[in-house]
């Protein structure tokens, strides 16, 4: 990959909760050299949520920007991507789990829709984190079987056009599709 191609590609990073892919990511934004914005999909729903969301704060750099989405995410990257920019959006599955719940008819559909069209024109360096939720047993409910099936659907599908794919284990990256990792330990 050229150092133009690392300058407007998409990362998709890929693991289980406290794999190491939130770190990565801000390992690759900062090297990136380029002005980052870090794109928040949580909420904070409760107290433990809040902590977690406190210590993402507190571990990104002081000149990133941050805009804090819930649901709209394909009207944010269309708003904040652009040449010469490194848009960190964290976390793919968690924005899955606030459409679901948002209550709002066709809204997931839609928003969905949106980032499928989005996503072949996105400009600028773009690294998507999220969760891989579905490598155990199946859930037994429909609510968690829908949510995983839409998860490994977006994820297949943000991975068939990104340049680089990353699962992370114990800490440890390992590159699916793309170059290996330069500059991040």
């Amino acid at each position: 990959m050229s150092a133009q191609d690392e300058a407007s590609g998409r990362t998709l990073i890929l693991g289980g909760v406290r794999s190491g892919k939130s770190r990565l990511a801000e390992q690759l934004a900062r090297a990136s050299g380029l002005p980052v914005t870090y794109v928040a999909t949580a909420t904070a729903s409760d107290q433990e949520m809040g902590a977690r969301i406190a210590a993402h704060r507190q571990r990104r750099p002081a000149d990133w920007g941050l805009i804090e989405e819930p649901l709209a995410l394909a009207a944010v990257l269309e708003s904040c991507c652009g040449p010469g920019r490194c848009v960190l959006v964290e976390c793919l599955t968690l924005w899955l789990a606030n459409l679901l719940w948002a209550e709002e008819a066709g809204r997931l559909q839609r928003e969905l829709d949106a980032l499928d069209a989005l996503l072949p024109v996105l400009p600028g360096q773009v690294i998507f984190v999220g969760n891989e939720v579905n490598m155990g047993v199946i859930p037994v409910n429909e609510l968690a079987r829908r949510y995983g099936d839409l998860a490994g659907s977006l994820h297949q599908r943000i991975a068939a056009q990104a340049q680089r794919v990353v699962l992370t284990v114990a800490g440890l990256p390992l590159v699916l599709k793309g170059p290996p990792l330069a500059g991040v330990a």
